[in-house]
């Protein structure tokens, strides 16, 4: 697909011809599998250790020797950018006697990184610049003949990504065909205006289950259905042969809503903010999509909306889920971009953390900018942490995220019961299976 048909503004959905559904082998989705510790190494050793995983955003690293640290299970991986302008990664351990080098989570050197236990310092390239006693090595000052252990480092849509596997394909490659369909996001000039991270009592395996079909939307999310159109015959659903996968929901009331054809608040404020008048749509409520598609791109330069030119006329209405294999999804509004991620726990399978950040367009004469938290400024977010359950946790009762940890706390008690042993999936929930059935690929050797 060329870049010209790509940003077209057709007012059909932005495709590769690779992305379509693909046969399912039906591999079983046994409970153990979220809270088994054997099953747990076999994803470290088989998967993890393979992956291209998100480190951080680029905008943490606006000057050389800025740093940020990610630390996965017992691994952690030291993001710097350099004097010239890129970003290296080196694993987090000193090559004297292995301590780790850097525990906060990102800041900023001038010289290197100092280790605490014997002050061997590393520049920031990982060289070795200076040692404590350099004339009490027999083998020879081991200033210029040692370096800290590189990982391969890449950066896409503004995030920087690194793998342990020094034979992973390249980035791009990896990601294909999400490097194409997000294009238009220009993710690279958003801003994380939110930033949350949550442990949950469940399996990392939750979150790509969860955002890998809209099944669950009118029972665990009933409230999007006056503005959410997800009824399974309205949806789009891809398939890629990596394990990424996307899923396209229409922005308008779902025929699952209380009254379908009716402008109920929600849409009726979408309506109202772009000019239209609700009740030019009585009784056909689904017809203003395309209407308010039109209005944006009409207004939405002289309103300062600049980021509309990149984006096809379904994504100023629409809602564009990637998944992209093994952890992370990309939601495309069109607002901003959900970015949500889990990981395992250190140890228990039982445990993980959920990370939901917000990206954020700028808008001309605006310097905030409305969230599900609240108007936030367009600015950097700090980072909040929270316990998913604990009071005063942090995380806002009744929004979307809460609802869907919820269920997922529930969900990993029931797997434990002799009364699972596979699911029963709809049509519409292939991509479920599909992900497992990936996951089976790396950890049994034939990915």
């Amino acid at each position: 697909m060329t870049e010209t048909m790509l940003h077209d503004r057709a007012k059909t959905y932005p495709s590769v011809p690779e992305a379509r559904l693909l046969p399912l082998r039906g591999d079983p989705m046994t409970g153990d599998r979220y809270y088994s510790r054997e099953f747990m190494a076999r994803e470290w050793d088989g998967m993890w250790t393979k992956v291209w995983h998100v480190g951080g955003r680029m905008a943490e690293l606006e000057e050389a020797g800025d740093f940020i640290v990610h630390n996965f299970r017992k691994e952690s991986v030291l993001m710097v950018r350099q004097r010239d302008g890129s970003v290296r990664a080196f694993y987090n351990s000193c090559q004297h006697r292995g301590n780790r080098l850097v525990w906060t989570g990102a800041g900023g050197v001038d010289r290197g990184f100092s280790c605490a236990y014997h002050g061997w310092l590393w520049g920031l390239d990982g060289s070795l610049k200076a040692v404590q006693d350099e004339d009490d090595f027999p083998q020879g000052n081991p200033c210029g003949k040692l370096t800290l252990k590189e990982v391969k480092c890449a950066t896409w849509g503004g995030f920087i990504w690194y793998t342990m596997d020094p034979d992973a394909p390249a980035l791009e490659d990896y990601l294909y065909p999400m490097t194409v369909l997000l294009a238009g996001r220009r993710m690279e000039t958003l801003t994380r205006v939110v930033r949350k991270t949550i442990t949950v009592n469940t399996n990392w395996k939750f979150s790509p289950d969860n955002f890998n079909e809209s099944y669950h939307l009118p029972t665990v999310h009933p409230q999007m259905a006056s503005m959410i159109d997800e009824d399974y015959r309205n949806t789009v659903f891809e398939m890629s042969a990596n394990g990424h996968n996307r899923m396209i929901e229409q922005g308008q009331p779902s025929m699952r809503s209380l009254h379908p054809n009716e402008v109920e608040p929600a849409w009726e404020m979408q309506l109202l903010d772009w000019g239209l008048e609700p009740g030019d749509y009585a009784g056909r409520a689904r017809d203003a999509r395309r209407d308010l598609q039109r209005q944006k791109r009409t207004l939405g330069p002289e309103r300062g909306y600049r980021y509309f030119d990149s984006l096809m006329d379904d994504e100023l209405t629409d809602y564009f889920h990637h998944t992209l294999f093994p952890n992370v999804t990309i939601t495309g509004t069109p607002d901003g971009v959900h970015f949500f991620r889990t990981e395992p726990h250190e140890t228990d399978p039982e445990w993980c953390t959920f990370d939901y950040w917000y990206l954020a367009p700028g808008v001309e004469g605006r310097d905030d900018v409305p969230t599900v938290y609240g108007i936030r400024p367009l600015a950097e977010a700090e980072l909040e942490e929270a316990v998913f359950g604990e009071q005063n946790g942090g995380h806002m009762l009744g929004d979307f995220v809460d609802q869907d940890l919820s269920v997922a706390v529930a969900q990993q008690k029931g797997f434990h019961s002799r009364g699972y042993a596979d699911s029963y999936l709809s049509g519409q929930e292939s991509r479920v299976r599909r992900f497992h059935e990936v996951l089976n690929d790396y950890i049994e050797g034939r990915r």
